[in-house]
């Protein structure tokens, strides 16, 4: 079952979800440092993340699934939120150079077909940033959280959805090492969350790979052998 967007943001706007948010952006800003000049899609609950890039992008757009509800973005400027199903994307082809999904593939209704949407309306080797509830971790079974819903994952299963689908897994990273409870300050979560990932990064709450769209694992289709048919006269 999908959270919908009231429940999300309700969550980031604890001291909770204000923690873990800024985590996950300290590892999605290290992928992507910079994307100045670049058109960047979000796709399920990426309100809280797109900020770090809206301002030098090109074009930045957020689309939360049907099932998820209506949400507005950004706060006090024209609107970049839409809404529409997660495998009928509402944009032509090729039109992304980067796409982060988050808080959606592990909610999707058909993961495959979701992914095969995104890798539509991505340039080729445009790339694609997932971020999932990892499996091993608390996290992906508390339901008062985005990540306690769905279908989590381990590195392994993510990977091979993803080539499954015509991506190819540049890398790895991990966030969320913290344990899902409140009390943390921000200073000393930061100091945990990077000796965690080194450590124990079977432990932390969500798994985010890095993807290329594979233009080269196109199969293209065979043509159709001719047949000589033969009329007979009447």
């Amino acid at each position: 079952m999908a959270i919908d967007a009231k429940d999300a943001a309700d969550f980031y706007a604890t001291r909770r979800g204000l923690i873990a948010g800024r985590l996950i952006r300290e590892r999605l800003a290290a992928a992507w440092p910079d994307l100045t000049g670049r058109s960047v899609l979000g796709i399920g609950y990426p309100l809280p993340y797109l900020r770090l890039w809206r301002d030098d992008a090109y074009r930045c757009v957020a689309l939360l699934p049907s099932q998820m509800g209506v949400a507005r973005w950004p706060r006090g400027l024209p609107n970049l939120a839409t809404v529409a199903d997660e495998d009928n994307l509402p944009f032509e082809d090729m039109s992304f150079d980067h796409v982060l999904v988050i808080h959606g593939l592990e909610q999707a209704e058909t993961s495959r077909r979701m992914l095969r949407e995104v890798w539509r309306v991505l340039e080729p080797e445009g790339r694609l940033l997932v971020v999932v509830p990892n499996r091993t971790s608390p996290w992906a079974y508390l339901e008062r959280t985005p990540f306690g819903h769905g279908q989590p994952y381990t590195p392994s299963q993510l990977g091979r959805l993803l080539k499954d689908c015509l991506f190819h897994v540049e890398r790895h990273d991990t966030a969320l090492v913290l344990p899902p409870v409140g009390g943390a300050m921000p200073g000393m979560a930061r100091v945990a969350e990077r000796v965690g990932r080194k450590t124990m990064p079977r432990a932390a709450g969500v798994i985010v790979a890095e993807a290329v769209k594979d233009v080269a694992g196109i199969v293209p289709l065979k043509a159709q052998r001719r047949r000589l048919m033969l009329a007979l006269p009447a």
